[in-house]
C-alpha cells in the first residue's frame, strides 16, 4: 500500500485532507476551546509549531461556508474519522454553525510602515472580498454599501480600515443571524518587524485599534482565536479587552495540540517504517516543555521523517535554523555584549543550566530595557527549554537548558557568529593587524584578550572556536589576503597572512590549546617550533619574502599568551 505524502510546507488543512497527506489529528483543539467558553483566546508558540495548520482546521470546522460565493460545499467529510467526530455530539453541532473572519498578518512583515500598512489592508479587503454577497442581499443601507465598497477598492480611510473588522461583523449578523468567530494567526508579526525597522509607534497604534474593535465589547463576535510566537503585554495593544485568555507555553492549557506528543511522533515512524530511527529523532528535535507535556518540533520532525524516507542513511539536519526569523533575538544578542550574558550562553552551549525569571508581560519597546529580557525572547521563542523551576527570594525561576541538538547547533553556529559580528564593530581587526606587523607582543595580548572577553565561546569544540576567532578577526583586514589551514612546507600552517604589498612583513601564527593556565607558556613555544620544524615559511623566502614574522599563540579559555620569531 502506497504511503500517505508527508506534505512539507502545507500549512492549509482542507489541502491536506483532500491530497491525502499525512495528518496528525489535533482537532480536539475544538473541543477544548468549546469548553474553556473564553471571548478571546491568545495562543503563543514558537515558529512552525503547527500553528497555521491548526487556524485552518478551526476555520474548516466553525465556518458555515454555504453562502460563500466559492468553496461553498459542505467541509464535513473532512473530519470524518478525526478525533473530533468521537468527542460528542454537543461538540459536533458546533461544525458549520457560523460565519468566520480569518487573517494571517505574517505577509505583513515589511521594511516600511507604508508596505506593512498596504498588506494589513490587504488581509481586510481579502475578508470583505470573500463576503462580498453581502452586498446583493439589500440588506446593508447606503451607507454602509458605500463604506463596504471603499473598503474593496481599498479607498478607505486609515480609520475605516481600522472599524473594518468590527463592522464587518455586524453586517454578517444581519445576513447570517449567527455570531462571528475571527481567527487571527500570526499576529506578532507585523509587530516584530516594526519593531525592528523604526515604525513601532505607528503599527501599534493601528493593531490596537483593530483589536479593541474587533474584540471587545462586540456583540457580534462569537469568540476570537488569536495565535503568535510572543505574547506581547496588555498594556501595549490589548488595552481594555475584557480579559482575554492568554496561554503561553507556561501553560497546560493546549499544550498538546501544538508540536508532537511523543505518542504521535511513534505513530508516524511506525506508518513510515522508521521505528529504527525513534532515538536519533528524540535526541534532535525533542526537548520542548509545553506546561507539563513534552513535545518535539513539528516542522523538524516531517522534515527528518521526508529526508529518510528518500534516503534511509541520510544525516539529521537544523530544519528549524532557516524558519525560525526571530530578528528580535539577534538584535539583542548583538548588541547585549554583557560578560555575564556571555559566560551562561556558554554555559548552556557546554549542556548546563542557568536559572532566570520569566517575565510574561513584556513589550518590544522594553527589549532594551534589563538584559534579562533576553532570556525572555529566547524562552518564548523555543530556544530554551524548561528543566525545573526554583524560589529565590521568594520569586519564582525558571531552570533553562538547550532543549535539544538541532536548537544546540544554531548556539554554535548562529548565536556565536551574531556576536563575532558585534565583536567586529569594535574595530578589533585594525588593532590587532598593527600590533602584529609591529611584533608588539603586549599589544597583540592586549586585544586577543580584549575581544575574547567580549566573544563567546565553547570549551568542547576549542581548537575550531580560536581558529575560527582569529580568522574572524583577521579576514576584514585591507593590506592582506588571510589563509587559514593551507598546505605549507612540511606541514599545515594554521593561519597566514600575505601582504599585498612586500613593504609588509609576511605573518604565520600556530595556536595550540593549553589544558590550564601554567602551560599557556610551553604551548606558545610549541607552537613556534611547529613554525620552524616544518619550514611553513620556505614558500615565502622562495617567492622573496625577507621580513617574515612567526607567531606562537596559546589559548586557554578566555586567556592567551604568545611568542614571536623573525
Amino acid at each position: 500500500m502506497e504511503k500517505k505524502a508527508i506534505g512539507i510546507g502545507n500549512s492549509i488543512f482542507d489541502s491536506r485532507i483532500e491530497k491525502g497527506c499525512y495528518y496528525v489529528d489535533k482537532t480536539l483543539l475544538v473541543k477544548d476551546l468549546l469548553d474553556s467558553k473564553a471571548t478571546v483566546t491568545l495562543i503563543t508558540r514558537p515558529r512552525r509549531f503547527g500553528k497555521t495548520l491548526n487556524m485552518f482546521m478551526l476555520k474548516s470546522f466553525f465556518e458555515d461556508n454555504t453562502r460563500l460565493e466559492y468553496d461553498n460545499k459542505s467541509k464535513r467529510h473532512l473530519f470524518d474519522g478525526l478525533k473530533i467526530t468521537q468527542a460528542g455530539e454537543g461538540y459536533m453541532q458546533h461544525f458549520g454553525q457560523y460565519p468566520v473572519i480569518m487573517m494571517s498578518l505574517k505577509g505583513a512583515k515589511q521594511p516600511t510602515w507604508e508596505m506593512s500598512y498596504s498588506a494589513l489592508r490587504g488581509y481586510i479587503y481579502d475578508e470583505y472580498s470573500r463576503h462580498a454577497y453581502l452586498l446583493k442581499q439589500g440588506l446593508l443601507d447606503d451607507g454602509e454599501a458605500v463604506q463596504f465598497r471603499q473598503i474593496l477598492d481599498k479607498s478607505a480611510s486609515q480609520e475605516d480600515f481600522q472599524i473594518a473588522i468590527r463592522l464587518l461583523t455586524g453586517y454578517l449578523y444581519k445576513y447570517c443571524q449567527k455570531k462571528t468567530v475571527i481567527l487571527i494567526d500570526e499576529y506578532d508579526v507585523p509587530l516584530e518587524s516594526a519593531w525592528s525597522n523604526g515604525y513601532y509607534i505607528e503599527m501599534t497604534g493601528f493593531i490596537r485599534s483593530v483589536f479593541e474593535a474587533a474584540l471587545k465589547d462586540n456583540p457580534y463576535l462569537e469568540f476570537a482565536v488569536m495565535t503568535g510566537c510572543l505574547r506581547i503585554s496588555k498594556e501595549s495593544i490589548f488595552t481594555g479587552l475584557n480579559n482575554p485568555a492568554m496561554v503561553s507555553i507556561i501553560s497546560s492549557r493546549y499544550a498538546e495540540h501544538f508540536g508532537f506528543t511523543q505518542a504521535e511522533v511513534d505513530e508516524m515512524l511506525a506508518y513510515y517504517g522508521l521505528m529504527s530511527k525513534r532515538e536519533e529523532i528524540r535526541e534532535w528535535y525533542d526537548g520542548y516543555l509545553f506546561g507539563q507535556t513534552e513535545v518535539y518540533n513539528p516542522w523538524s520532525v516531517i522534515n527528518r521523517v521526508s529526508d529518510l524516507n528518500a534516503y534511509i542513511d541520510s544525516y539529521p539536519e537544523p530544519y528549524w535554523i532557516n524558519t525560525s526569523g526571530n530578528m528580535i533575538i539577534r538584535e539583542l544578542v548583538e548588541k547585549v555584549v554583557d560578560e555575564n550574558v556571555q559566560n551562561d550562553l556558554e554555559t548552556l552551549m557546554a549542556g548546563g543550566t542557568i536559572e532566570k525569571m520569566i517575565n510574561e508581560n513584556i513589550t518590544y519597546s522594553d527589549a532594551y530595557d534589563k538584559v534579562d529580557n533576553l532570556w525572555n525572547f529566547l524562552f518564548f521563542t523555543g530556544y530554551l527549554k524548561k528543566v525545573g523551576e526554583i524560589f529565590i527570594n521568594s520569586r519564582r525561576h525558571f531552570v533553562l537548558a538547550i532543549p535539544n541538538i538541532e536548537v544546540s547547533t544554531i548556539y554554535q553556529d548562529q548565536i556565536r557568529a551574531w556576536f563575532e559580528r558585534a565583536v567586529k564593530t569594535n574595530n578589533y581587526t585594525q588593532a590587532l593587524v598593527t600590533a602584529l606587523v609591529a611584533g608588539d607582543i603586549v599589544g597583540v595580548q592586549q586585544t586577543l584578550s580584549e575581544a575574547l572577553m567580549k566573544s563567546i565561546s565553547y570549551f568542547d569544540a576549542a581548537e575550531s572556536f580560536y581558529h575560527g576567532f582569529l580568522t574572524a578577526l583577521l579576514v576584514s583586514t585591507s593590506h592582506y589576503d588571510v589563509k587559514s589551514n593551507r598546505e605549507t612546507g612540511s606541514g599545515r600552517s594554521d593561519i597566514f597572512l600575505c601582504p599585498r604589498t612586500r613593504q609588509l612583513p609576511v605573518i604565520i601564527i600556530e595556536t595550540k590549546i593549553a589544558n590550564s593556565f601554567d602551560t599557556l607558556e610551553a604551548k606558545c613555544t610549541e607552537a613556534l617550533k611547529q613554525i620552524e620544524t616544518r619550514r611553513y615559511a620556505d614558500e615565502f623566502i622562495a617567492d622573496g619574502y625577507r621580513q617574515i614574522l612567526k607567531y606562537g599563540i596559546a589559548f586557554y579559555k578566555k586567556e592567551c599568551l604568545l611568542e614571536v620569531s623573525h
